[in-house]
């Protein structure tokens, strides 16, 4: 009888695998306005596509509770300076759900857009009971559509659909394995609006195809970098061995360094309110499987030509409940929290897992 690996073998042995006239004029406001692109408009309002077999469809999505984070000590709840709320595993009779690389949530932390590796939209909503979730509702699944309006895989043959930002109405895709970034405004349609590619600079299509474009931060008013879009590599290095990322459009466009410590690559980054960026990041080793961390960086620190650093806030391995994470977004509540929000990619394969993991920051 031929024995399949373990997910949690499988995990311990998979390898890790602008110009300022690049974007539009920017919306004013803050990241509340900057989370306006995930309501969806009514049905009415969407326009009509002729490639009717590319309309949305509804998703079945089921939900099982993860109430502990520490696989060693379930009753643990801090980890570093995060404070774990709750977490769910994520699963659907759809093929296509899976793949979940990078996460808008509104500012309530409710409604979401997220991108699939594939080249998908899912988008939907997180039911709550309190503070704890409980499950998915809502959800649709649609491609991301090219300019003539087909599927992105179809007219390009693009996917690897990485990171997503949101600017207002505009939401920006980032697709690491041919370093494209694409605008879409969903005002437009929501889902069904048309990608337009915006203009990279050089070094950024010289990246490694499979190591190229994976995080994507929109920098609102009032901060500094307001209106910049910040680009950063998975594994993009530059001669020294650091990280390579960009700042897009703004007032100062330019090439900047994250430096890399640890074999750990970037998988996503947000933008806290405090004018912090949390850089998500994991690595693989054949003795130490995979980890994840978050490290903590000023935006003050992100300017053409610096190298920024900053003290990592969370870590985690195979002790805990982790898989692929690749996706991170921040909310506050109500009462002053802020909430993190992490997703895990698949890879669509059956001994990986979809999780939704929720996070207190502890200042």
């Amino acid at each position: 009888m031929v024995r399949h690996p373990s997910r949690r073998r499988f995990l311990q042995g998979m390898a890790a695998g602008l110009s300022a006239a690049a974007l539009p004029s920017l919306v004013d406001g803050d990241l509340a306005q900057a989370q306006s692109a995930v309501d969806p408009p009514p049905r009415s309002a969407a326009k009509s596509n002729p490639y009717r077999v590319n309309e949305p469809v509804a998703v079945e999505v089921k939900a099982r509770p993860l109430p502990s984070f520490d696989i060693r000590d379930r009753a643990r709840t801090r980890f570093g300076s995060l404070e774990y709320r709750s977490g769910l595993i994520l699963t659907s009779p759809f093929p296509g759900f899976g793949g979940l690389s990078g996460l808008r949530l509104d500012v309530k932390g409710e409604r979401f857009i997220a991108v699939s590796d594939q080249g998908t939209w899912f988008t939907g909503r997180i039911v709550y009971d309190g503070r704890i979730m409980v499950g998915l509702a809502d959800v649709e699944a649609a491609p991301l559509l090219a300019a003539d309006g087909r599927p992105i895989t179809a007219t390009r043959g693009w996917y690897d659909s990485e990171s997503i930002a949101l600017d207002g109405s505009l939401v920006y895709v980032g697709l690491e394995r041919v370093n494209q970034l694409l605008r879409y405004d969903f005002a437009k349609g929501f889902t069904r609006s048309r990608g337009e590619v915006v203009p990279l600079p050089p070094a950024a299509r010289k990246l490694p195809s499979n190591k190229g474009l994976e995080a994507l931060v929109f920098v609102p008013k009032p901060f500094p970098l307001a209106g910049t879009l910040i680009a950063f590599s998975e594994r993009g290095l530059d001669p020294t061995g650091n990280l390579i990322a960009f700042l897009v459009g703004g007032k100062t466009p330019g090439q900047f360094g994250v430096h890399r410590t640890e074999n750990f690559d970037i998988s996503d980054a947000v933008l806290l309110p405090s004018g912090d960026v949390l850089i998500l990041e994991r690595k693989f080793s054949w003795l130490g499987g995979v980890g994840i961390r978050i490290r903590r960086i000023p935006l003050a620190q992100i300017a053409p030509g610096a190298l920024v650093d900053g003290p990592v806030i969370f870590k985690a391995d195979l002790g805990n409940e982790i898989d692929n994470m690749e996706g991170i977004d921040a909310t506050v509540t109500p009462e002053g929290e802020t909430v993190l929000t992490l997703i895990s990619d698949d890879n669509f394969s059956l001994i990986q897992r979809n999780l939704l993991l929720q996070f207190t920051l502890v200042e």
